[in-house]
């Protein structure tokens, strides 16, 4: 089959195209999809580069979301049949989706939902689980309840907006100019140029000095001890970024603030609660571009330039 194999760690020239073994089952509880459509995550550049070297053998596959049909399942397998449309992110640290074909066990797998593309559903596994993660489970983000989701432009920001928006809540997100109203029309009430404005005093203004009661981060950089300015008393703060070096968190201390750190969360458990809101019109997948399989080093390309003319909205997708 074909595959984008990495033999040494490096920029996107690490990205090969290449033939491989094909995949079979080994094991009564697992599957064989045949890939439709992958996704680029920040996660895959990090693996890409060596970030997580320990974890992992080289050669290596990477990615992390599939949508795909069922080709073939193991003896133990009752609930799903070849034909079946399913989506799911393979486990960290095992072999990844940049293959025409991936093996992985039942219980990794969610069904496809049916009104929208295999390119649209590989967008969301790994953000879904992610974002469910950052603003059910750990921000317990309420009803009536505001929220302040940084970045809101990129994979998790465009996924996240919408499903605050869902959980009856009031989204403020930042944003260049250009974008807002694409952001407006995923739900967001109030867009900051964070380029032309402060976001904190903005959010000041905005609520009367109260602050927002949650803040999702997606940025890093020095949000961690800048962004309790902006958050209410008692306030949360979820972030999915690393600390690069020591921040001071005393205006969190200030306001009496929650953090809350998230590393990729890969749960089918999760991504189930995105299928529901992506079947009943609240949620839909938001795609920046498209390229082949082969292209593969233009698409992560895309997504690490800093300087890009063309704004990325939403999630790079690789098509087979």
């Amino acid at each position: 089959m074909k595959a984008i194999v990495i033999k040494n760690y490096g920029g996107s020239e690490a990205l090969q195209f290449a033939d491989v073994p094909t995949p079979s089952i080994t094991n009564p509880s697992q599957v064989l999809v045949k890939v439709k459509a992958t996704s680029v995550n920040p996660l895959d550049y990090q693996i890409r580069r060596g970030d997580y070297a320990s974890l992992f053998d080289l050669p290596m596959i990477t990615g992390h979301d599939i949508a795909g049909d069922i080709v073939a399942v193991g003896d133990a397998v009752k609930n799903w049949k070849p034909g079946d449309k399913v989506y799911y992110s393979p486990r960290f640290g095992s072999i990844g989706s940049y293959a025409e074909y991936h093996i992985t066990n039942e219980s990794s797998l969610s069904r496809m939902p049916d009104n929208i593309t295999y390119e649209e559903a590989a967008s969301i596994p790994l953000i879904g689980g992610t974002v469910w993660e950052m603003l059910v489970v750990r921000a317990q983000l309420k009803k009536g309840e505001t929220i302040l989701i940084l970045g809101g432009a990129g994979g998790v920001g465009t996924l996240a907006i919408q499903v605050a928006k869902s959980l009856g809540a009031f989204v403020y997100t930042t944003g260049q100019s250009i974008l807002h109203e694409k952001l407006q029309n995923l739900g967001a009430d109030i867009i900051i140029d964070h380029h032309q404005k402060n976001y904190i005093e903005e959010i000041q203004t905005h609520t009367n000095g109260k602050g927002v009661d949650v803040i999702i981060d997606t940025v890093g950089g020095s949000t961690l001890s800048n962004s309790p300015l902006a958050l209410a008393d008692y306030g949360r703060i979820v972030t999915l970024v690393d600390i690069p070096q020591p921040q001071n968190l005393i205006h969190a201390w200030e306001k009496n603030a929650t953090y809350h750190f998230v590393f990729t969360r890969q749960s089918r458990d999760e991504v189930h609660h995105i299928t529901q809101l992506i079947e009943s019109g609240h949620v839909k997948p938001v795609i920046d571009s498209i390229f082949p399989l082969e292209d593969i080093q233009s698409a992560h390309e895309r997504i690490e330039d800093k300087k890009r003319i063309q704004p990325l909205f939403g999630k790079i997708v690789l098509s087979l």
